[in-house]
Order: structure tokens, then sequence, then C-alpha cells
């Protein structure tokens, strides 16, 4: 009897531990991309793989990311800059991923650094769907945003 209870307790903690994976902060998530996109393993820019792009970005965004990645064959498409820095070169200094504020199924997380010496700020926006946050869209503090560019470009 002892041992079912061990056992019992056992898959619960470990249900509860891959439940909290799913539904990992929103922050993690884009900590996670940042990481990756680093490691040159980004979903950016790449068409070989859906599911990593699927991973990171809600259906709109992912449909508009992998179009163009296909599209543009290894060249220059819709997004002429890199979407994580905004920025064509790159000297990263004093990175900050930020603490999420979250709202119900909605949440912002704002990405902090230095290039060049100059500050800069990237907002992300997620939802959450099937148990994990999405990035529905990127924007950047000259007012534009990623899913806008895509938009404007696909005359919408």
């Amino acid at each position: 009897m002892r041992a079912i209870s061990l056992l019992l307790l056992l898959i619960s903690f470990t249900l509860t531990l891959s439940a909290a994976d799913k539904v990992a902060a929103p922050e993690a998530l884009v900590a996670k991309l940042y990481k990756a996109h680093d490691a040159e393993k980004s979903p950016f820019f790449q068409d070989k793989d859906r599911a990593l792009v699927d991973h990171y970005f809600t259906k709109e965004l992912a449909d508009f990311l992998w179009k163009d990645a296909k599209e543009s064959k290894g060249e220059v498409g819709v997004i002429d800059f890199d979407p994580l820095y905004n920025a064509q070169d790159t000297e990263i200094k004093n990175f900050v991923v930020n603490k999420a504020k979250v709202d119900g199924t909605n949440a912002t997380v704002v990405a902090s650094f230095v290039n060049f010496d100059e500050k800069t700020r990237i907002i992300f926006k997620l939802v959450q769907q099937d148990d994990a946050w999405k990035i529905s869209d990127i924007q950047y503090t000259e007012g534009h945003a990623l899913l806008k560019l895509f938009k404007a470009a696909a005359g919408n």
C-alpha cells in the first residue's frame, strides 16, 4: 500500500512539473528566443523547421514569418533587420529581459539593452494559447511593429 501511495505521489509530481513547463512565464519564452537566436538556432529567416517558428509565435505571426523565409529564398525579405535587436549590426551590452506584465491571457515583456551606446527597448506582446505563451507581435521604440510590417507588405 505504501509503495502504491509513493508511486501515485511521484506520478502527480511529474504531471505537475509537465504542466508548469507548458505554462512557463512569458519572459522565459522571450529569454529562450534570444538564447536560440544568439546561438544561431533562431526561428527567424530559416525555412527548414516550421515547428520551430510555431513554438514561439502565434499562428498569424508564424504564418507571416514562414512565408517570408520561404519566399525570400535566403535573400532579404520583409524583415531587413535583426528583429530581436532592431538593428543591422549589433554590439549588445546590459541586456535584460524584464518580468512580464500579465493581464489574463495577455502579457507584455520588455527586453532592454544598449546597442552601440544607444539604449533600446523591444516590446513583446504575448497571448496564452493551449497552455503555452506565444508571441503575437514585436514592437519597436520608433513606433513600428513586426506584425504591422508584414501586413503592410501583404497589402492589408
